[in-house]
């Protein structure tokens, strides 16, 4: 199966059957001494930056609106040397995305901290799998979703109205998996419940909020998957 899934399109996701395989990754398996080379190298540039368990692809698919894959799990300073060299047929990278929509229809993203490996990026607040997303060894989207959303802003998705269908869209970077979720506020009260989220937090993952009106309105340091998700959400309106 290896990696077959249509390249920069937004696709319907109905099912969603990625599994965690309890065997190493290939990649983390064959690369030790590069790892924690570059690993050296990265802490140089942000102490911060810490050494969890996040989870990698060996496998992804896509047919009949359904998405099969197998990942494992991974120390965050092998992703940080696959993200480096990216050109590995062995793995992939896929995390998902709750894109929070307001009462007035723009969409609220955070912008990454400074002492963060993605810092300054803008994209909506999210992480990468780690093993607790995983119910029976089958990945929660849900339970990752509002975990993240959670730990970044503050905000509880379990107060906004879900969609059902998922999509995902692949690009070079990795595949997202994105469901939308409405909330009742706009998106300026959402701004103010995650400023102020971030300013009592001692030890915060994010700058702030950057809301996101239309197509036009894009921000500075807007990650590249982030465009045709911004573009398809407008395009609906």
């Amino acid at each position: 199966m290896a990696f077959d899934i249509p390249r920069n399109q937004i696709l319907p996701v109905d099912v969603v059957d990625v599994r965690l395989d309890p065997e190493p990754h290939p990649f983390e398996r064959d690369n030790g001494e590069a790892i924690a080379a570059n690993w050296t190298a990265e802490k140089a540039l942000r102490p911060a930056v810490f050494d969890g368990t996040v989870v990698l692809l060996s496998e992804l698919s896509y047919a009949a609106n359904r998405l099969t894959g197998r990942c494992h799990a991974i120390r965050f300073s092998t992703f940080m040397l696959w993200r480096k060299l990216k050109a590995v047929t062995s793995a992939e990278h896929a995390f998902a995305h709750a894109m929070l929509i307001s009462s007035d229809n723009a969409l609220v993203a955070i912008r990454m901290g400074a002492h963060t490996a993605n810092a300054g990026k803008v994209y909506f607040a999210a992480g990468s799998f780690e093993p607790e997303d995983f119910r029976d060894g089958l990945v929660d989207l849900d339970y990752n979703m509002a975990r993240e959303v959670r730990e970044e802003t503050g905000l509880d998705l379990g107060q906004t109205s879900r969609e059902e269908r998922c999509y995902a869209l692949s690009v070079e970077s990795g595949t997202v998996i994105v469901r939308c979720y409405r909330a009742a506020e706009t998106a300026d009260e959402l701004a103010e419940r995650i400023k102020r989220f971030v300013a009592g937090d001692p030890d915060p993952e994010i700058e702030g909020p950057v809301v996101i009106r239309d197509m036009h309105d894009l921000p500075e340091g807007l990650m590249p998957h982030m465009r045709p998700l911004v573009e398809w959400h407008f395009s609906k309106s």
